[in-house]
């Protein structure tokens, strides 16, 4: 349930509506907005007895959320949500946000080497996986915690916030320490003991969709961490698994304006696993840009060719290079931007 308050109303009418509905039982949780200042009422079943917040002063209507995913969903929050991952690198609004690096960290080399490249090419985060849930178990699994701390070191070289993956509650823990955002993957989208457990932590959190994953199935999923209270929560479109085998996944494309539709959070796009290869990563990466994609992650390697994980659909740095300088111009034509990283050491 929504609480929407009238423009003219004051700091006390919406600290009275506070006060009523934590007498009621249940979580307020206030959302001062530009258009509008709305007051979320958390915990309830559906049997509030929505006449006496009517009646408060400064209250313009009581909203019940019709969606199954009630904080995520457009009716909770008309704005859009604006994630910060570091000071002056947000995901959101009129910038496009840039996310490259490799599919693991291999060795302090390779993930220096893949930051400068990041950087150089304009890109505004570094990703990498320090820990890899592998289809096979003889597959190349991740440096683990070292992984990591190399992971921290490339970015603060770069000066560009860091991504990587968290794959269980007591993993969690160890990359909130250090990463700058957490990343669910596409396997743990619906590991709901790890979401409430990001949830409960103060750190950007980068859910990615399951391989068979309905976009109602992912709305629900990032229900759970705002429901424990964290509202950093950024979408991703990965790819679902498909009966065509000419290409890894198939890349939806729709669930970028759709996911826009009916929440408020922001979504970005890894054409990368959604595809596979190398050479369809750039066209797929132009299009999701176009279709309102708040961001991309894009899988870039100093040596492909060597790559422990993933080569095939990692791209050299000098293609990472260009697509960046046409995903800026993809980005002006719609009217939005890709913002300069931040400045720091590359």
């Amino acid at each position: 349930m929504l609480v929407v308050m009238q423009h003219d109303a004051t700091a006390k009418d919406v600290d009275r509506v506070v006060s009523i509905i934590q007498e009621m039982g249940y979580e307020a949780r206030p959302m001062p907005g530009a258009q509008r200042t709305a007051v979320g009422l958390v915990g309830n079943d559906g049997r509030v007895d929505a006449s006496r917040l009517e009646a408060l002063p400064g209250v313009a209507q009581v909203i019940h959320v019709t969606q199954p995913y009630k904080q995520v969903s457009r009716e909770w929050r008309s704005e859009n949500t604006i994630v910060e991952l570091a000071p002056g690198v947000t995901v959101g609004g009129d910038s496009v946000l840039v996310i490259g690096g490799p599919c693991s960290v291999e060795s302090e080399e390779q993930i220096l080497s893949a930051a400068r490249i990041v950087k150089a090419a304009g890109g505004n985060a570094l990703r990498g996986g320090a820990f890899k849930p592998r289809s096979s178990p003889y597959s190349f699994q991740g440096l683990g915690k070292k992984g990591l701390e190399l992971l921290a070191r490339a970015g603060k070289a770069a000066g560009l916030p860091i991504v990587t993956e968290a794959m269980d509650s007591d993993g969690a823990q160890m990359v909130a320490e250090l990463a700058d955002c957490i990343q669910i993957g596409a396997r743990n989208m619906q590991n709901y003991s790890l979401l409430k457990t990001v949830g409960k932590m103060k750190k950007p959190v980068l859910l990615k969709r399951g391989m068979a994953a309905t976009i109602n199935d992912l709305l629900l999923s990032a229900e759970y961490i705002l429901a424990e209270g964290n509202e950093s929560v950024i979408l991703c479109e990965r790819g679902v698994r498909s009966f065509d085998p000419a290409a890894r996944n198939m890349f939806d494309l729709t669930a970028i304006p759709i996911v826009h539709r009916l929440s408020h959070l922001p979504i970005i796009a890894d054409p990368s696993h959604a595809t596979g290869l190398r050479d369809k990563v750039i066209p797929m990466a132009r299009a999701a840009v176009a279709a309102g994609a708040d961001g991309v992650m894009i899988e870039v390697h100093p040596e492909p060719d060597r790559a422990l994980s993933d080569g095939a659909q990692s791209l050299y740095p000098d293609q990472f290079t260009q697509l960046v300088g046409e995903l800026r111009a993809v980005a002006a034509a719609i009217g939005r931007n890709i913002p300069p990283p931040k400045t720091g050491t590359a």
